[in-house]
Parts: structure tokens; sequence; C-alpha cells
């Protein structure tokens, strides 16, 4: 016998890691402001640009002498603009616990042929950070997207260190909070937890990694997307909303209505209390869940935006592994089609299970209203693999 379905919906079923949910009340009319068809450079829209900047950096609370910049192709640009830029003074440790960890020790491997080590870890786990060498140039993520595992603090870097500290906190800007003091390169892309629009990346650069900048010299080709420095100059404008390529204007005009709604309901501390009631909220649930556990073992180390589950169900542990990854795919497509759970699929790399984006435009009234159809789906399709007549 199938297990009824629950009683309640939620408002919003997007749950998806990138592009996240737009901000609650959103709607086009919130783009209607947009300086479509003008040139980028022109003074207005270069104010609307240097706007996102300034807006961002005071809603993170940035150090003033930091720089940050509006840059192409996401946060993959970002820190791909700032490893071509910036390594190869150092050998370089790549902390990976995750597959964008993975890709960017790919990178440092193979397209820039560094000296490196790896430190990696199993999905669902860090790495032993204390074995981080900060002699070495280190590119790390703060919060893996595709693991459900963030660090838990910056306490493992030192404050005074050799090496450069380049953290892609994509999906942990304006959800944690990040330690200024202990970085040097930080990178996050509009789609996540401010729901923005795609496509468009944040660089923001200590002055540590400025002087690097002006003092090292790469030694392959720099194409023009990825190039800081001018003349052996800093390129100032990238950081004063003069992007090296042209940005979509009515993008620009939803990030600053996502940073206008962050600054609303208390800024960073507010968008903070969002994503930890939504974890919270996952966590009571689990803790009773006779289907699912987290994927992160370590309660310190989960991460708040891109919530990682594990299917513990009894039936879904007897599966192969080919069978289990097949389950997990029809669990997230029924709770697709009820239309309770959109784009609730592990990633693809990680072991078979769910992964709900709780970033700060979720709201936790529809956390809590989506968790009872994730046993309803994990109870229904385990019936059907146990005797698929007496599931119809």
């Amino acid at each position: 016998m199938v297990t009824p379905a629950p009683s309640v919906r939620p408002r919003n079923p997007r749950f998806s890691s990138g592009p996240c949910a737009k901000r609650p009340g959103w709607s086009l009319a919130a783009l209607e402001g947009a300086l479509l068809g003008r040139s980028h450079r022109a003074k207005e829209p270069k104010a609307r640009l240097a706007a996102v900047i300034e807006r961002s950096k005071a809603l993170l609370g940035m150090p003033d002498d930091w720089r940050l910049g509006i840059v192409p192709a996401s946060d993959t640009g970002a820190v791909e603009m700032a490893m071509w830029s910036l390594l190869g003074p150092r050998p370089v440790d790549v902390v990976a616990f995750e597959s964008f960890g993975e890709t960017w020790a790919t990178d440092v491997a193979k397209q820039l042929k560094l000296e490196h080590r790896v430190l990696g870890a199993p999905y669902g786990r860090l790495p032993d950070l204390g074995a981080v060498d900060w002699t070495r140039d280190v590119v790390f993520t703060w919060n893996g997207t595709t693991s459900g595992v963030r660090v838990p603090d910056g306490n493992w870097i030192p404050p005074e260190r050799e090496g450069l500290a380049i953290c892609d906190a994509t999906s942990a800007a304006f959800a944690m909070r990040l330690a200024w003091d202990r970085l040097d390169v930080v990178t996050w892309s509009w789609q996540k937890v401010l729901g923005g629009e795609a496509a468009h990346g944040m660089l923001a650069l200590s002055p540590r990694a400025v002087e690097r900048l002006l003092i090292h010299k790469p030694a392959w080709p720099m194409p023009k997307v990825f190039r800081l420095t001018s003349g052996g100059k800093l390129a100032e404008g990238i950081f004063k909303g003069e992007t090296i390529n042209t940005p979509s204007m009515l993008c620009v005009e939803d990030a600053l209505d996502g940073l206008a709604w962050a600054e609303s309901i208390g800024g960073l501390e507010g968008l903070i209390a969002r994503t930890e009631a939504n974890l919270d909220a996952v966590a009571a649930f689990v803790a009773k869940s006779p289907n699912y556990a987290f994927l992160a073992e370590d309660p310190a180390t989960r991460s708040s935006t891109s919530i990682c589950l594990s299917i513990t169900a009894p039936w879904f542990k007897a599966l192969g592994a080919e069978a289990q990854a097949e389950a997990a795919k029809k669990i997230a497509s029924l709770l697709e089609k009820e239309g309770v759970a959109l784009d609730a699929g592990g990633y693809r790399d990680a072991p078979p299970g769910l992964r709900l984006w709780g970033g700060a435009t979720v709201e936790t009234e529809d956390m809590r209203a989506v968790l009872p159809w994730l046993d309803w789906a994990a109870d229904t399709v385990g019936a059907a693999i146990a005797s698929p007549k007496a599931a119809e």
C-alpha cells in the first residue's frame, strides 16, 4: 500500500541549486527600470554597475581596501581569471571536496601545469585542513555546492601566510560569514543566494592579491577577458563598473533588486538567519525520517545553502549502485511531477540522493512543506520497486 500524499504543498517549489529561486514577491515588474538599449559605458548604466559593486561590498562587510569587480562567465569565469592571473610564483595546494574543487585542481594540473598537491576527500567530508601548506598558494571552495559540505570557519587559514588564499564562495557569499582577514581572493555569481540571473561573476581582491598582480607576469598567454592589468598597472576601471565585456543591463537591474531586498530584511545577518532556518528545518526532518540522512557527516560542516541528502531507506540500501542511481532519479522525478520540488536531484557526480537549495530566497515555510513529500516519494518509489502491481 502506498503512503497517502501530504496535504500541504510548498507555495514555491523551486529548490534548484543554481540558478536559484527569486526573492519572495519577485515579479517582472522589478525590472521595469532596466536601462535596455543603452551602452554600458554611458554614465547612468555605468553608475548602476558601480552600485552593484558598492552595495555588494557594504552588504558583505568587505574591507574598504578590497577591490570588487564584475567579470564575465559567472563564478567559473571569476575563479579562472584569478587562477590564470595570480598563480605561478609558488606551488599550489588545491582543497577539493566536491566537483568544482576537482575542476580547479584539473586546471592547475593540466592547463597551468603548476607544481601542486590536491587535498581531497570523498563526498560528505572535508580533507584535513591542517595539512594545507600556507607557504603555497591555496585554492578552495568555502561551500561545496555539489556535496553539501562547507568549511566551518576561517580559523584554519593563518592570518600571517606566505601564499594567497583563493576562495570560490559562489554558494556561500550572502549566506555565510566569510573571514575576510584570512582571504585574498573571493568569487561568486549573481544566480545563487540572492537569486539573480546567470552569466555574471564577481571577483574580490585583497591588497595582497593586488600586489601579486602588479609584480607577477604569468608565463602563459592571457586572453582579453582574463586581463586585470594594463601596462603594468591594475585595470582600476574593472572595479568601478567598467566591465571587460558587455553585461546585460536587465541582469544588472535584477541584481540591484536582489540587493535592495537583502538590505530590507536586515542585511547579511538577515540573510544568514533565513538560510540557517532552512537548514534547521531539514535537520529536524532528518532526525525523524527513516529515509534520509545528511550527506555531510559532521554537523559543523553541513551546508546551509546546498543541502544534500543521502537516501537511507532499507529498500534503497539493498539495491546495487546502478539501481540506486536510477531510484534516486525516480524520487526526484516524482517530486517534480507532483509540482512540489523542482530540480531537487543530487548532483550527477555525487552519491545518489537529493539536493535542496536552502539559500535566503527560499521561504522556510516552503522548506517545511516540501519535507514530508520527500518521505512520501521515497515510500512510493520503494513500494513500486518491491511490488510494481501493488504500487499501482
